[in-house]
């Protein structure tokens, strides 16, 4: 895969799937996890270490306080690879390498279902000067866990929308700024928008968790890959031979990148 991302042309253009959500709605083009019932209980698996379980507790506290769904935190499953588990959204950091970004959010799809996600922190960057504090590592872990529910971004200019889903860097001079940490109300009333209504199946992990990847799965083979850039983000659509779709939201730490190395 590394090799195919690092075949893609910087400016590939990606389809309207791709666009970044206007501050009205930001719903990621309407991907949600089947469930028959509300509320729901998305299990966040738990393969954090150091500061990283303190800003994941936080950040799964706060997003169960919507109404629609719960995020209890559980022993991950996975590894340094942060592998997807189904019905679940697994939740990493490591020394991923200098490959330009902060943090990635993968869903894997079938239609516009979610069937496994994973959230992935770059330690390679978070131990230097410009990321090492608190408050843009909770922005970012919020973010990250946030595209897992199937929320998008707020805004793109770099203001703060105070929340965890914008465009904002707790870096700098707003180092010490908890702006943009957590959610606001209106990422609760956009999941409440997303899932208002119910399926007839469920892609949610039972406890305990499922251990197969059900959708993008090792053997089978992405054969098509578009990339679209905004700002210090990308986004990375992989459709596989399965007929299921892996997304993947990059945060480069510096400005964007012609490659991605997942980790």
């Amino acid at each position: 895969m590394k090799r195919l991302l690092r075949t893609l042309a910087a400016g590939a253009a990606l389809s309207a799937v791709a666009a970044a959500p206007a501050a009205a709605s930001h719903s990621w083009n309407n991907y949600h996890w089947a469930r028959t019932a509300n509320p729901f209980t998305l299990q966040v698996g738990d393969n954090v270490l150091g500061d990283w379980d303190t800003h994941l507790r936080t950040a799964n506290g706060d997003w169960s306080a919507s109404a629609v769904m719960d995020t209890p935190t559980v022993p991950g499953t996975s590894n340094r690879r942060c592998s997807m588990t189904a019905g679940t959204a697994q939740v990493c950091n490591a020394k991923y390498g200098n490959n330009g970004w902060l943090g990635l959010a993968s869903i894997n799809l079938s239609g516009s279902h979610i069937m496994q996600a994973s959230a992935k922190m770059n330690d390679t960057y978070f131990a230097g000067a410009t990321y090492n504090n608190p408050n843009e590592k909770l922005h970012v872990m919020c973010q990250e866990i946030g595209h897992t529910f199937g929320l998008g971004h707020t805004s793109e200019d770099g203001s703060s929308q105070n929340t965890c889903m914008d465009y904002f860097s707790n870096t700098g001079t707003a180092a010490t700024s908890t702006t943009s940490t957590h959610p606001n109300q209106h990422d609760y009333d956009q999941l409440a928008a997303i899932y208002s209504h119910t399926d007839s199946m469920s892609t949610l992990a039972s406890s305990p968790a499922t251990s197969a990847g059900m959708a993008g799965r090792s053997d089978a083979r992405a054969y098509r890959t578009q990339r679209t850039d905004r700002g210090n983000h990308s986004e990375i659509m992989e459709h596989f031979s399965d007929g299921t779709t892996r997304i993947t939201d990059v945060l480069w730490a510096d400005g964007p990148r012609p490659t991605v190395d997942r980790g």
